[in-house]
C-alpha cells in the first residue's frame, strides 16, 4: 500500500516544476532536451519489441481482441462520456487529460507482473502489452486528432512533429532490432533509468510551463478532487467490466486474469511522452495530472488484487470472477 518510489519522484518533479520552474532560455533548453529524450525513448521501445514473436503468439485471438477492444474502444467511449461534464465541474484541460488517459495503451510492466503474481496467462499478457503499445504509437495521435480537436491543434506541422518524435524513432528501433536487440535486452537494467528520467523531465517541463502561465490559480482546488474521484471510478469500472467480460466469453481463469490486468491498466511510460508531443504550452501540466493519479491508483489496487488472487492458486476457476 506504500507510495511507489517512481511515483514519489514524479510528485517531486511536479513540485519542483511548480516551485522552481525553468523560465526563459532555460525552459527552451530543457524542452529541447526533453524532445530529444522522447525520441530516444521511442527508439528503445522499438528496439525492445519483437514484432515477429508477438505476431506469432497471437493464437489466443479472442483474448487479445477482448483486451484491445477494452483498451481502444470501451475506454475511449467512457472517456468521451466523462468529457461531457460541464466546465464548472471539470475544467477543459483536466477533462482533456481524463479523455487522454482513456486513449493511451496498456502498461507493459504492470499488466505482466500482476498477471504473473496472480497465476494468470503471463505469456498472453506479454503479447497483449506489446501489441497494445505498438498500436498505441499510431492510434493515440489519430484519436487525439479525431476526438480532441478543440483541445489541441493537429495540423500539418504537428503531424510532422508526431512522425519525427514518435513514429520515426520507433520504426528505426524496429529496423535496427536485428543488430542491437540483443544488446538492448542484455543492458535493459541500465537503460531503464533513461526511460524514467525522460518521463520525469517531461513532467518537470509541463509543470514549469504551467507555473509560468499561472494556470494553478485559475483552476479551483475542488476540480482536482473531482479528477481523483473520476480516476477511481474509471479504475473500478475497468475492473468490473473486464471481470464480467471474461465470464461472459467463458475464458479459463488464467485468461480472465490476463484480461483483468491488461484491460484495466494504462501506460504512464508511453502516455506522458505522447502528451509532451501532442500538447504544447502550459495546458500540458493539467493534461498529465489524470494519468498520474490513475497510475498511482492502479499500482495500489492491482498489487492488492494480484496478491489476493495468488492465494487462490492457478487452478481455482472462480477466483477472478468471485474475487473481483
Amino acid at each position: 500500500m506504500r507510495l511507489d518510489p517512481f511515483l514519489a519522484m514524479l510528485v517531486a518533479s511536479a513540485a519542483i516544476g511548480a516551485l522552481l520552474p525553468a523560465t526563459g532560455d532555460g525552459l527552451e533548453i530543457v524542452k529541447t532536451v526533453s524532445m530529444v529524450a522522447i525520441g530516444g525513448l521511442f527508439f528503445l521501445h522499438g528496439a525492445r519489441l519483437s514484432t515477429p514473436e508477438t505476431l506469432q503468439n497471437l493464437r489466443h485471438w479472442r483474448l487479445q481482441l477482448a483486451i484491445l477492444a477494452t483498451t481502444f474502444v470501451v475506454f475511449p467511449l467512457v472517456g468521451l462520456g466523462v468529457r461531457q461534464l460541464p466546465e464548472a465541474v471539470l475544467p477543459g484541460e483536466l477533462g482533456a487529460g481524463v479523455l487522454l488517459l482513456c486513449l493511451v495503451p496498456s502498461a507493459i510492466q504492470g499488466c505482466i507482473v500482476y498477471t504473473r503474481i496472480a497465476h494468470g496467462n503471463s505469456a498472453a499478457a506479454v503479447v497483449s502489452a506489446s501489441v497494445s503499445n505498438l498500436l498505441g504509437v499510431f492510434l493515440v495521435p489519430l484519436y487525439v486528432a479525431l476526438l480532441m480537436g478543440g483541445d489541441t491543434q493537429v495540423d500539418g506541422a504537428s503531424v510532422i512533429r508526431i512522425v519525427l518524435q514518435l513514429f520515426a524513432p520507433f520504426v528505426a528501433g524496429q529496423l535496427l532490432r536485428p543488430l542491437i536487440g540483443g544488446w538492448v535486452e542484455r543492458h535493459d537494467r541500465w537503460l531503464r533509468p533513461f526511460d524514467r528520467s525522460t518521463i520525469l523531465l517531461v513532467v518537470y517541463v509541463a509543470f514549469s510551463e504551467g507555473t509560468e502561465a499561472g494556470i494553478w490559480t485559475a483552476v479551483p482546488t475542488s476540480s482536482f478532487a473531482v479528477v481523483a474521484v473520476i480516476c477511481a471510478a474509471l479504475l473500478a469500472l475497468a475492473f468490473g467490466w473486464t471481470a464480467l467480460l471474461g465470464r461472459w466469453l467463458r475464458f479459463p481463469r488464467p485468461d480472465r486474469t490476463a484480461l483483468l490486468f491488461c484491460g484495466s491498466t494504462k501506460s504512464l511510460a508511453s502516455g506522458l511522452p505522447m502528451v509532451a508531443v501532442l500538447f504544447s504550452g502550459p495546458a500540458a501540466a493539467l493534461v498529465v495530472l489524470p494519468l498520474m493519479i490513475y497510475h498511482q491508483f492502479q499500482l495500489i489496487t492491482s498489487a492488492v488484487l494480484a496478491q489476493r488472487l495468488s492465494r487462490h492458486g492457478p487452478g481455482d476457476a472462480g477466483a477472478v470472477s468471485g474475487g473481483s
